[in-house]
């Protein structure tokens, strides 16, 4: 019922995402959206790119009947270099082992991972993390308390990790919530 309350918002947000994408999504790609919650943004991004597009997540919140597996927010069901783009918009902050699931995500990607998330980084952004983080876990009793990190911690991981931060760009509306597109890939 969430998911169909806010549709239009998250279509029109899934739509922008796709802009900020193009340059490092070809058309016809095949695509993992890990942790894809509702499915807005993967269908959004399947109809633009004319991909094909599989979706994964630790529940089925699907509104969308796109191709999907349950995961268990640690490992993923695939061979390596399975999928020419990994998209993980949203969802490291609500993953209990971020580390292993971005392993997992350079591990079935041939190229590159786009991830989009939320920074703890000013009065405004850690007043929002911390509200998102609350309203999230006690909305969908979600198991693992979410955990918000700054640019500097994720820049940290994604090295530590072996991938590559080959761009980067701020993406917030209101400038009041610091958001980050990063683009990583294999080194």
């Amino acid at each position: 019922m969430y998911y169909r309350v806010f549709f239009k918002v998250y279509e029109r947000a899934a739509k922008k995402m796709c802009q900020d994408c193009q340059d490092f999504i070809k058309k016809k790609s095949k695509i993992l959206d890990l942790g894809c919650g509702s499915a807005i943004i993967a269908k959004v991004f399947q109809n633009f790119f004319q991909a094909e597009l599989i979706g994964v997540d630790v529940d089925d919140r699907r509104i969308f009947p796109i191709p999907f597996e349950i995961i268990d927010g640690r490992s993923l069901p695939f061979p390596e270099n399975n999928f020419d783009v990994v998209l993980i918009a949203y969802v490291l902050h609500h993953s209990q082992d971020p580390f292993s699931l971005l392993k997992e995500a350079k591990r079935v990607t041939r190229d590159k991972i786009l991830i989009y998330e939320d920074l703890s980084e000013g009065f405004f952004s850690k007043l929002f993390c911390k509200f998102h983080g609350i309203s999230f876990d006690s909305f969908f009793q979600n198991r693992h308390q979410t955990s918000f990190k700054s640019e500097k911690e994720w820049q940290e991981l994604f090295e530590s990790l072996g991938l590559k931060l080959i761009f980067q760009k701020e993406v917030s509306l209101l400038n009041l919530v610091k958001k980050k597109l990063f683009v990583v890939e294999k080194v």
